[in-house]
């Protein structure tokens, strides 16, 4: 077995040795391409750094602050409702709607601009420009700074929350669903042309049955993540139960506070398992 095994290893390295002279630039060091990477890492080594010591980062201070979170946490302990389980559970609801009425919204609306921006679809490259730089500055918006804006339009309250988190969908989507759009199969809208159809029946039968399970897919995990973004929302006065959350913390009620982060947790965990599953079943139908 060993001088079968040493045999084999001469080879290889014969083999090796051939390869070297046949290929010699392969087997050359890019000692300049070394010092690159090395410099990169070094550069966001060094970025790193600086931004630590801009930003007065100290473990210190976290070491010291683990001593009083831990006594945060103990004072959350039991969690209590506080008799207050029916108010609680009413600014959950709302908190839901806002995420859903939202999530809605955006997607109706990007429906059909996602086309204008789809390459397959809208030829022109100055509109199809226009459309995704509209989506791009829509989108760069943060959904807490579109919630300040509505409430100064509109006033306090759920409405605000809806309209916030349906402007920063609207971005998010439209750029999703027109990737989508152009990376569907080519082949249903190929035929419907070549059977006759006009320009809308290849959107409509060509494309769209081909990238609507995606689109549903899309839709309901931005659901499951603005449950979240609806609770933030919240808390700079758009309704919901985020409202009682920056409340009960200014104040200190810290066992209710405890509460309402469970009641948060479990509906986020819930809205996960029902929307993966749906997920699943629309995408292994489409696939079928």
């Amino acid at each position: 077995m060993r001088p079968r095994t040493a045999s084999l290893r001469e080879t290889a390295l014969a083999d090796l040795a051939s390869l070297r002279v046949r290929y010699p630039d392969r087997f050359r060091t890019d000692w300049a391409g070394r010092l690159r990477n090395l410099a990169f890492l070094g550069a966001i080594l060094g970025l790193a750094a600086y931004g630590m010591w801009a930003l007065d980062f100290s473990l210190a201070r976290i070491v010291h602050g683990l001593g009083r979170l831990a006594g945060f946490t103990l004072e959350m302990m039991p969690p209590s409702a506080g008799g207050r389980f029916g108010l609680f559970l009413h600014a959950l609801a709302e908190t839901l709607g806002i995420a859903l009425l939202g999530t809605l919204t955006a997607a109706i609306l990007a429906f059909p601009v996602a086309f204008l921006a789809a390459r397959n679809v809208v030829g022109n490259p100055f509109a199809r420009f226009a459309v995704r730089r509209g989506l791009d500055v829509v989108r760069s918006v943060d959904v807490l700074i579109w919630a300040l804006i509505w409430i100064n339009v509109v006033g306090l309250g759920p409405f605000a929350g809806a309209l916030a988190i349906a402007c920063s969908d609207f971005g998010a989507f439209g750029k999703l669903f027109s990737e989508a759009v152009e990376t569907c199969d080519r082949r249903p809208a190929e035929g419907v042309v070549a059977s006759g159809g006009s320009s809308l029946h290849r959107i409509r039968f060509g494309l769209i049955p081909g990238v609507l399970p995606v689109l549903a897919s899309q839709v309901l995990y931005f659901f499951e993540s603005n449950t979240r973004s609806a609770t933030i929302i919240g808390i700079v006065g758009a309704g919901g139960i985020g409202q009682y959350l920056t409340e009960l913390i200014r104040v200190l009620e810290l066992q209710q506070v405890a509460f309402l982060i469970l009641m948060i947790l479990v509906t986020v965990a819930a809205i996960d398992w029902v929307s993966g599953r749906l997920r699943r079943a629309i995408i292994g139908g489409a696939a079928r």
